[in-house]
């Protein structure tokens, strides 16, 4: 007899040391489940555990964040991957249990169930321009917070070498300009 293997969605929810998985049907029903390592040899075990069901999308909460690296690697090894922001399994959590508690296994679980009843989920894929864009996109950002920082410093320091401190819109060559003007005290006691 040729038994059909159903479709599932892999529910994950990661750490940084671990991941909890649960593995549902389309008629949610819990079919598998566990905790593994997100080590190579613990990653070795989460893909040939997951290898037992052909037909499946790994559904992981916050692919922008704590789950990035697993998901990356997931994509990488031709795995089919779902991004489940925190929020929508936070409130699938309470509306399925009936109670807000936290474990893995229940975050696992709500994982799967958006995974199963949501469409229109992200899904990843393994664009390299598109991560070379996304790391530039990073460090402009960065260096645009690390300038503010530095300016916001600076007027910190000249405010109290020049009384009233400086003016907004300063120019590297305006504050060097000030900072000429700027003579020590010395305080006798």
């Amino acid at each position: 007899m040729d038994e059909q293997v159903p479709r599932v969605v892999i529910g994950m929810d990661p750490h940084k040391r671990s991941v909890t998985i649960e593995v549902m049907t389309g008629e949610e029903s819990v079919v598998g489940g566990g905790r593994f390592s997100t080590d190579a040899d613990g990653y070795a075990r989460l893909l040939a555990y997951a290898r037992r069901w052909p037909q499946r999308v790994w559904a992981v909460e916050g692919c922008a964040g704590i789950g990035k690296d697993i998901a990356d690697r997931l994509v990488a090894d031709g795995e089919s991957v779902v991004d489940v922001p925190a929020k929508m399994s936070a409130r699938v959590r309470v509306f399925a249990t009936g109670q807000g508690r936290k474990t893995d296994a229940t975050d696992a679980h709500s994982i799967a169930l958006v995974g199963v009843r949501m469409s229109g989920l992200r899904p990843l894929v393994a664009d390299q321009q598109l991560e070379v864009l996304r790391m530039c996109v990073d460090r402009r950002a960065s260096l645009g917070r690390e300038h503010t920082r530095k300016v916001s410093q600076l007027h910190k320091l000249l405010l109290e070498l020049i009384p009233g401190g400086a003016k907004r819109s300063l120019s590297a060559a305006q504050a060097k300009e000030l900072l000429r003007t700027v003579r020590p005290a010395f305080f006798r006691s």
